[in-house]
């Protein structure tokens, strides 16, 4: 019988002796040869039990006791609030579901505004948002600035722009913003959980997305960067299981065609490597507030 481990790689032997699985035959043969045991196919039957559709808001809650995060050293919280103690006129961008900007309530001046690129989201957002009276944009920045797209505002509109792990194009964002008008923002490190796709064979990683980067972008078009921080930690699911059911969450994570089915040999190999316990994956997160000169 062939090792499952050896199939993993892409190897198998017969007989004593060891073959090689070309590559591009790799899914078929392992399929063929391995016929997954009863315990394994129990095993992906229970990770896609844990597939769902597109998601709608960034509610984690659900895997709450499936997964830890590493904190920031930082307090986004408290920074976000102390902003908003002289603003007048805000700006989310990248809203979500408005779950997090809802949460400071009273603390938002009677002009906020938010906007959303994740379309399941657009409706959530305005749903969660309309009880503050704040109106959601449907926008999508662009990664870099020479896709540059024009928000839908008018020059000078804002003096203060908040920005959790979302994309912006600096230009557009001096744009909007008045003089000494300030831009807080946090964002994930291009290059976390670079773990993850290693073991799918994703390689989808934006190692330019750093604090350093992201200060040269902004001092060029005119910010003046007051202070920022990186922070590297992990991310500790509880088991196979549980990563999958985040994956849902976060879909531009994993290959275009990621399904359980599809991608059930990797996904046993990682639960082997792993003895059936906790998958770690590095988590890293920087943050700035910058303003604008």
């Amino acid at each position: 019988m062939a090792d499952p481990a050896e199939l993993a790689q892409g190897r198998y032997r017969i007989d004593g002796a060891r073959h090689i699985i070309p590559r591009q035959s790799r899914c078929k043969e392992i399929t063929y040869l391995r016929k997954m045991g009863e315990a394994e196919e129990q095993l992906v039957a229970s990770w896609r039990a844990e597939e769902r559709a597109q998601p709608e808001g960034w509610d984690f809650s659900d895997l709450a006791d499936r997964m830890t995060e590493s904190p920031e050293p930082w307090d986004l919280v408290a920074i976000y609030r102390t902003a908003l103690a002289g603003a007048t006129s805000v700006l989310d961008m990248g809203t979500g579901g408005g779950e997090f900007l809802r949460s400071f309530g009273d603390a938002l001046p009677p002009d906020t505004t938010a906007t959303e690129g994740w379309p399941p989201n657009v409706a959530v957002a305005r749903e969660a948002l309309a009880p503050l009276a704040v109106e959601v944009f449907e926008y999508t920045a662009p990664d870099e600035d020479v896709d540059s797209v024009d928000m839908p505002f008018a020059n000078n509109r804002f003096d203060l722009v908040l920005n959790r792990h979302e994309s912006f194009s600096p230009r557009e964002l001096a744009r909007v913003l008045v003089e000494k008008g300030q831009f807080i923002t946090q964002q994930v490190g291009g290059d976390e959980a670079h773990e993850l796709k290693a073991w799918l064979g994703h390689h989808d990683e934006l190692p330019h997305v750093n604090l350093a980067a992201m200060r040269r972008k902004l001092e060029t078009v005119g910010f003046h960067v007051v202070e920022g921080a990186e922070h590297v930690g992990a991310y500790e699911f509880q088991d196979v299981a549980a990563l999958v059911a985040y994956l849902q969450l976060v879909p531009w994570e994993t290959p275009d065609d990621f399904t359980v089915d599809r991608y059930a040999d990797r996904l046993l190999a990682l639960h082997r490597e792993a003895a059936g316990g906790p998958v770690q994956l590095t988590r890293k997160r920087f943050w700035l507030r910058a303003v604008r000169q």
